[in-house]
């Protein structure tokens, strides 16, 4: 038995009604609450080479890589189903941008905070009326790619690091600490089960191991206290995640030094 398997526990029946409530237009992609009372978007983190940006792109290297008959690590396969893929996605850029889990890269690289990209940039990290997601930093991949010596954002769920130190803050500000009772629900797009739910129960302490939860390719799309005091909302196409909860906890994500934090009211 796993560890998750022994901390976490299938809930049975409809657990998230409630999410549903609030947010009815949405579900397969995660429900997002509204401020209770506030609220505020984990950027999720992005590092770059600390040489700093090269004009080579992502994009660049993959093309590289497969006009020299190395991608996925051997020669291109001629099955007509491949070369059917191969057809298809012979136009498209490939940005750079990871879907799922994602962390610090190593040796070499350092955090480039969406802030200071922005600044360089002349533009707001996240433009008024947008989320966190495709729509941000346009100047930084003018082709679509991002630089090969920025790990940009991953889609759809907070990096590695960002996730620990986000349970660790839950805890501070819940009663019951790390003995808080919470669920973990995984949208249809994480799991591919569209005919039943699939929320887990476990203690807040125990969170931490749901990031790697060796079923799921992502950390949960929403998390929740059960006693509903706070939620957390990773939105499977975006680069942000949301914290709603009380102003404490909200005031605290903000200025953490090992989150990158802010209020985007327009989304509340």
């Amino acid at each position: 038995m796993t560890e998750i398997d022994g901390s976490w526990s299938r809930v049975p029946g409809n657990a998230t009604g409630w999410l549903a409530e609030l947010d009815p237009d949405h579900g397969s992609t995660g429900f997002e609450p509204p401020r209770r009372p506030d609220a505020a978007w984990l950027l999720h983190a992005m590092y770059v080479w600390e040489d700093g940006p090269v004009a080579t792109t992502h994009d660049h290297v993959h093309r590289s890589v497969r006009e020299a008959g190395l991608a996925d690590g051997s020669p291109s396969s001629d099955a007509p189903a491949e070369r059917g893929v191969e057809a298809l996605l012979a136009g498209a850029v490939v940005t750079g941008t990871g879907l799922g889990r994602s962390g610090h890269p190593g040796p070499g690289w350092r955090r480039l905070r969406w802030s200071e990209l922005a600044d360089r940039l002349g533009e707001p990290p996240v433009p008024r009326g947008e989320y966190p997601g495709r729509r941000c930093l346009r100047a930084a991949r003018p082709t679509g790619s991002w630089s090969a010596a920025i790990e940009p954002p991953a889609e759809g769920g907070l990096d590695r690091e960002g996730w620990r130190r986000l349970v660790q803050l839950l805890a501070l500000h819940s009663p019951a600490g790390s003995e808080t009772r919470c669920r973990a629900f995984y949208s249809p797009l994480l799991t591919a089960d569209w005919e039943h739910e699939t929320v887990l129960a476990g203690r807040l302490g125990d969170a931490v191991a749901l990031y790697d939860h060796p079923g799921m390719p992502s950390c949960p799309t929403n998390f929740w206290a059960e006693d509903r005091s706070w939620v957390v909302h990773c939105h499977w196409d975006l680069w942000g995640t949301k914290v709603a909860g009380p102003r404490p906890l909200v005031r605290d994500l903000l200025g953490d030094p090992d989150l990158e934090a802010l209020r985007l009211p327009w989304t509340s």
